[in-house]
């Protein structure tokens, strides 16, 4: 009797399939799971009888059975947030296209979420982790070395951890934070703001102390700090720690720092912003004190998108590679799963400064 007549609710097994084949229970489960030889006729029966039945393979049963669950796990910090929404979907695009299925969980900058996060992962056996990670120094990476522990590779994207010896897809930070100021820097200006810098209560004094905190923070912020005091010292350009953010990094604390700024007894005239909030905090500061840009201050931001190409005038802005910086990551993981060699370094992609209308000389005092 057919296994479909008769049979109990619930969704159907490997044995079903097996007895609507005509086969045993072992090649099918060998068709059903990928692995192991069986003939191009039985193959065919036994996918016929589960697209009959409706059959839909266990993927966890047939990880443990193979070792191989198809799937890439994903942490970022945020996937609301445009800029790792792009990555997300370059990670997913380019592992689709491979074969492997892409789970994603945020953590929202915070340690411990990333630590469940990455347990969650192990726990659903995925072949590798690409993460956007809050750690910064040796002490906050032992889930990482848990999840490597367990024969799980892990790439990291947009942020490098020293402690780690690991492949690292970033973008060049630095080199990208010296051109932005530059064109500041070449446009007259010589007070110019940083918006934002650590997140620490209390203002470094000096540049020692400045970079300092950098260091105890995110990679990217601090590479991005360090292009920012390139071009200072390039123009020969003084560092005044009164024109560097600190504090929570809040579109709200954005906007009270660059009021302080601009009502400063020598008050900025450009602001350099690393972050989207950081960008909207300064524009709202700007309307705050009834100023224009780029009249009363010219302004650079990082993370273009659609809606700073129409702001009135429209922003000069750092374009990040989102989708490019997902792709590679994926490429990086999932090349060695297939057999390629692993590299271990850092894989460094390009920005590019889309010049728009949001810089002019500096205003005569």
């Amino acid at each position: 009797m057919p296994a479909d007549r008769g049979r109990t609710s619930g969704p159907p097994t490997i044995s079903e399939v097996a007895a609507e084949a005509g086969v045993g229970r072992a090649t099918a489960a060998r068709t059903l799971g990928g692995y192991g030889y069986v003939s191009p006729e039985l193959k065919e029966r036994v996918l016929a009888a589960a697209e009959k039945l409706g059959y839909r393979a266990n993927a966890l049963a047939r990880s443990m059975s193979t070792g191989v669950s198809h799937t890439l796990g994903v942490i970022v910090a945020d996937i609301g947030n445009p800029f790792f929404a792009g990555v997300v979907r370059g990670i997913c695009d380019t592992s689709r296209a491979r074969g492997f299925d892409t789970i994603v969980l945020s953590t929202y900058e915070n340690l411990d979420e990333e630590v469940a996060a990455t347990n969650v992962l192990i726990d659903k056996r995925v072949d590798g982790v690409i993460i956007a990670s809050a750690a910064v120094g040796r002490g906050e990476v032992a889930h990482i070395r848990t999840a490597l522990d367990r024969g799980i590779p892990v790439v990291l994207v947009d942020r490098a951890i020293g402690a780690l010896d690991l492949d690292a897809v970033v973008i060049n930070n630095r080199d990208a934070a010296r051109e932005a100021v530059e064109v500041l820097i070449a446009a007259g200006h010589r007070r110019i703001g940083f918006v934002w810098g650590p997140p620490v209560t209390k203002v470094p004094r000096t540049r020692r102390e400045l970079l300092a905190a950098a260091s105890r923070n995110l990679w990217t912020d601090g590479e991005r700090l360090r292009g920012y005091l390139d071009a200072l010292d390039d123009a020969h350009i003084p560092f005044d720690p009164e024109l560097v953010m600190v504090g929570p990094k809040t579109e709200e604390r954005a906007t009270e720092e660059v009021v302080r700024m601009l009502t400063l007894p020598r008050r900025i005239t450009a602001l350099f912003c690393t972050e989207t909030d950081a960008v909207t905090g300064a524009l709202r500061a700007v309307r705050q004190e009834k100023l224009s840009y780029p009249r009363d201050l010219s302004l650079i931001g990082f993370d273009d998108s659609a809606w700073a190409a129409v702001m009135d005038p429209p922003l000069t802005m750092i374009e990040q590679p989102v989708h490019q910086l997902g792709a590679k990551a994926a490429e990086v993981l999932l090349d060695p799963l297939e057999g390629a060699e692993p590299r271990r370094e850092m894989h460094t992609l390009h920005t590019r400064l889309i010049l728009r209308s949001s810089v002019a000389p500096p205003q005569p005092s």
